[in-house]
């Protein structure tokens, strides 16, 4: 019985956790000497299937086809390539799977405390500064057009150039997060932001000024799909509905800042400088500086938060990934006064790895060349998850995603633009009809140093008389006579002199232009020394309440935001769309009834209080419906298709302000009600693990 047991013993080895036996092909051959029987012990060293090493626990002799599997579970990662990718690809879904569930399980060993609250403030303040980036323009346009003499056609495209920029920045932006990183992508997006908006305040000449909107524009599009991905991946699935909407509030945050900043800042026109005549620095440059502050201070408290381990896991960073969620589980354990509870956790899933990455060695080509191929790399990469969304598996909730998030915007950035733009009208029209006229007064050896504003002056005789120091506004002189006048430092705004007859008159140090004097007769009259440049030469009494305006209709959407919040989680993502949606359209049919300031400002209020809800829920139910390494490139793609729907909307919208409301309030409400019956087709994620 010895000799037999000893015989045993030469044929299996105890080495690395592993019984091997010679002379077989399960096993490796060994040369080590017999162990003695008396050198077995009951109580031996082992390796649990997780490869921890433990004691107390008898191993026994392995059934060989226990080793055949642990050696196939050893082998090379080489064999891979002779692999069909159909089957890695495979391998690696049932990987991920394994692991969304195993990452929800730690994720809520981890906890919902200090960890989540500090980086929804920083990851807040990135959201403010996309909601601050879409009011900048519109609040500037009436100081800028004056400072930079835009024309409407010049107006029109600075006010469309951000969105342009916006579409182009999430989907490249959202593309990279799934790539690079999240945190180090909405780095990049944040510092092209802030970099190139501090610039524009700065710039003097519209083209210089538009190219900086438009890249601060590309910059700020990728914080919206990056953040909601990065957010969502600390969170378990009973907070994330919720937290996600909470999040939402900060954009309602950032169009109430930007409002307040307007208001307070842009008819300040003293708060500026010169520096001769070329340079002006005026108070609407100060609010465009003022602006860029969310997305600073977010980008400095970004650097002090680590990146998604979600995602690290997803490209193999196992090490980095647990050692974040270590951080994550002790800093909630810490604030919640039990800092003894140990992290648990300690091997997580990984998925299999099929990406084919070129390492270039740095001896390859030059510079640029290695920086090309990389680009070109991921540049590639990008564009197979963009292709990717489209497949079979995702095509049809990504069409139905498309056509909810293009007929929302539409809607939406169409009403917000035209609500500020029928409230102008109609004070328009309100100040026409305040016009004084004048006919056939005589005026002669009279010196004009005040302003005459809002006023029509028909078949007067103007002679001997001095304009010195004085402002026009809206004024019009129409078959009237000039004769021996004298024009000193005079600015003017909206006037025009038609048919008039101007006799031995003098113009010095004003900014009547040629353009100003329509079919006109001039007669040895002299212009001399000209305003160059455009100049801010008045307030606007109603510039007030379009800050006013746009800051209720921020803070109208509190409410909405509450309640959402509350009731993601209960009633669902689908009907919470479709629910805001078809609400929202019966709140455009009211608009037929809006033909005061204070109705429209009402009907403004309550349509995006309205709105907001499904917005909230659609930014959950995108972030959900697709897996960590394509999250954020679906986002990009809908989120650029909405900047398109914008942009469509604010160009549709306006051109009918003064002309009829029928179309706007019908094509509003049409698109709302079809986006919002289409949205209950889309699956519920309420109960679902993030993939």
């Amino acid at each position: 019985g010895g000799r037999e047991v000893n015989q045993v013993s030469d044929d299996y080895r105890y080495q690395d956790g592993n019984y091997d036996a010679a002379n077989d092909s399960y096993y490796r051959g060994g040369d080590e000497p017999a162990h003695e029987e008396d050198a077995q012990s009951d109580v031996t060293e082992g390796h649990d299937e997780d490869d921890e090493v433990y004691e107390g626990e008898y191993q026994g002799i392995p059934h060989p086809d226990d080793i055949k599997e642990k050696q196939k579970k050893r082998a090379p990662a080489v064999a891979d390539e002779y692999r069909d990718r159909a089957d890695l690809m495979a391998e690696r879904m049932e990987d991920e799977e394994q692991l969304a569930h195993q990452y929800e399980n730690i994720i809520e060993e981890c906890g919902h405390g200090r960890f989540q609250w500090t980086l929804f403030f920083v990851l807040g303040l990135a959201l403010m500064a996309d909601g601050v980036e879409v009011f900048v323009v519109g609040f500037v346009l009436p100081s800028a057009e004056k400072d930079m003499c835009l024309s409407s056609s010049n107006k029109g495209m600075l006010g469309l150039i951000v969105y342009l920029g916006m579409m182009v920045g999430a989907v490249l932006l959202g593309g990279l997060a799934d790539k690079l990183g999240r945190k180090q992508c909405l780095i990049i997006s944040l510092a092209i932001n802030a970099a190139f908006a501090f610039l524009s305040s700065f710039v003097q000449g519209y083209g210089f000024f538009l190219f900086c909107r438009l890249i601060s524009g590309l910059g700020i599009g990728g914080t919206l799909p990056i953040v909601f991905a990065y957010f969502s991946e600390f969170l378990s699935r009973e907070k994330r509905g919720e937290h996600l909407s909470w999040l939402c509030m900060f954009w309602m945050i950032g169009g109430i800042f930007a409002s307040a900043m307007a208001w307070s800042i842009i008819p300040h026109y003293g708060w500026g400088f010169s520096m001769g005549t070329k340079y002006h620095f005026h108070s609407w440059r100060v609010f465009v500086l003022v602006c860029s502050l969310p997305c600073i201070a977010s980008l400095v408290a970004l650097k002090f938060m680590p990146e998604s381990p979600r995602f690290l896991l997803e490209i193999g960073k196992h090490d980095e990934a647990w050692m974040i969620l270590k951080q994550v589980h002790d800093t909630n354990m810490r604030a919640k006064g039990e800092p003894e509870r140990v992290f648990t956790v300690s091997y997580i899933k990984t998925p299999k790895q099929v990406d084919e990455f070129i390492e270039i060695q740095s001896s390859t080509g030059t510079w640029y060349q290695r920086w090309l191929v990389r680009i070109t790399t991921t540049l590639k990469q990008v564009w197979d998850n963009v292709l990717y969304c489209l497949t079979a598996q995702y095509r049809m909730n990504t069409l139905m995603l498309a056509v909810v998030w293009f007929t929302m915007a539409l809607s939406y950035y169409g009403l917000i633009v035209w609500f500020p733009d029928m409230i102008r009208y109609l004070q328009d029209e309100a100040y026409e009809s305040r016009v004084k006229v004048f006919d056939e007064e005589e005026v002669s050896h009279f010196t004009f140093n005040f302003t005459l504003e809002n006023q029509i002056h028909r078949n007067g005789e103007y002679r001997n008389d001095k304009f010195i120091g004085m402002k026009f506004k809206e004024v019009r002189f129409e078959d009237s006579l000039f004769e021996d006048c004298y024009f000193e430092d005079v600015t003017s705004s909206e006037t025009f002199f038609e048919n008039c007859t101007i006799i031995s008159t003098v113009f010095y140090n004003t900014d009547l232009y040629e353009h100003k004097f329509i079919n006109c007769r001039l007669i040895n009259s002299t212009f001399l020394k000209e305003k160059e440049g455009c100049h801010i030469d008045f307030e606007e009494d109603n510039d007030f309440l379009i800050y006013l305006v746009s800051f209720l209709g921020s803070l109208s959407v509190l409410p909405g935001n509450i309640i959402s919040a509350l009731l993601m989680d209960k009633i669902g993502r689908i009907k919470m769309i479709g629910g805001s949606m078809l609400i929202s359209a019966v709140c455009c049919f009211f608009l037929f009834f809006g033909n005061s300031e204070s109705a429209m400002i009402g009907w403004q209020c309550l349509f995006c209080g309205a709105s907001i809800a499904a917005w909230n829920a659609l930014d959950v139910i995108t972030v959900e419906l697709y897996p960590t390494d394509k999250r954020a490139t679906a986002f990009g793609i809908l989120n650029g298709l909405c900047k398109f729907g914008a942009i469509l909307g604010n160009s549709i919208f306006s051109s009918f302000v003064g002309i009829t409301k029928v179309v706007p309030i019908l094509l509003a409400s049409s698109a709302l009600v079809g986006g919002g019956l289409l949205a209950l087709r889309l699956p519920e994620t309420r109960e679902q693990v993030l993939m």
